[in-house]
């Protein structure tokens, strides 16, 4: 089945310019159009598209509550934002907002394509760069006096798993970090992800800073 796309940007030029490249795509269908975040809202509601690409900045709901809207019960939706990144932290209150992967609109259009596609399929895509960015962002910030998230369930390996992918690991680095296989390392992360609702693996990396795992020092 092709992955069905609901394109939001509040410039009709831009969705107009997107929706000729993607239709040389045999495997992405374009099933409707939003230029505001409560449009988008609907139209997702209505459409139950795989993937909203989600720009962020428009007049009245932007993509940020947009995204939080269409990602707050946990549909099959996933939204996977196109923007400029001028603003680290649009980026960091869309990804709490349940985005599921960051673009920037100079991309090439073969990576933009591919991202849908591996959004579509139930993984994070971030643009090149942009997930070690984030990572150093929140390593630099002052732990939360208080935890805001509670781990509530999550066993004291658990704990150590998410650390180390609060830190950037992958799963062969936390094998070789924790010495444990790297069937164990994916089954720990596997069992975060259901036990904090996680919906991707950035999203782990966020939860690791809110529940006060990740030092400044990174």
């Amino acid at each position: 089945m092709n992955v069905r796309v609901l394109l939001v940007d509040d410039q009709p030029l831009v969705r107009a310019g997107l929706r000729v490249l993607i239709a040389d795509a045999p495997d992405i269908d374009v099933v409707g159009e939003a230029g505001t975040g409560t449009e988008a809202v609907r139209l997702a509601r209505e459409l139950v598209p795989d993937v909203v690409l989600m720009d962020l900045r428009m007049p009245g709901m932007d993509g940020i509550r947009a995204t939080r809207a269409i990602t707050a019960h946990g549909g099959v939706t996933r939204v996977l934002v196109l923007t400029t990144f001028d603003d680290d932290e649009h980026v960091h209150a869309a990804l709490r907002a349940g985005a599921s992967g960051f673009l920037v609109k100079d991309m090439a259009l073969d990576d933009i394509l591919n991202a849908v596609r591996v959004v579509a399929a139930g993984d994070a895509l971030i643009a090149p760069g942009v997930t070690r960015r984030l990572i150093a962002e929140f390593a630099r910030r002052p732990a939360p006096a208080a935890p805001t998230r509670a781990l509530d369930g999550v066993t004291e390996r658990e704990r150590e798993v998410l650390t180390l992918v609060g830190r950037g690991l992958s799963n062969g680095e936390i094998a070789a970090e924790l010495t444990i296989s790297a069937a164990t390392a994916k089954a720990h992360v596997a069992r975060l992800f259901s036990k904090l609702g996680a919906r991707d693996r950035v999203h782990l990396v966020i939860a690791a800073y809110e529940a006060g795992l990740v030092s400044p020092a990174g």
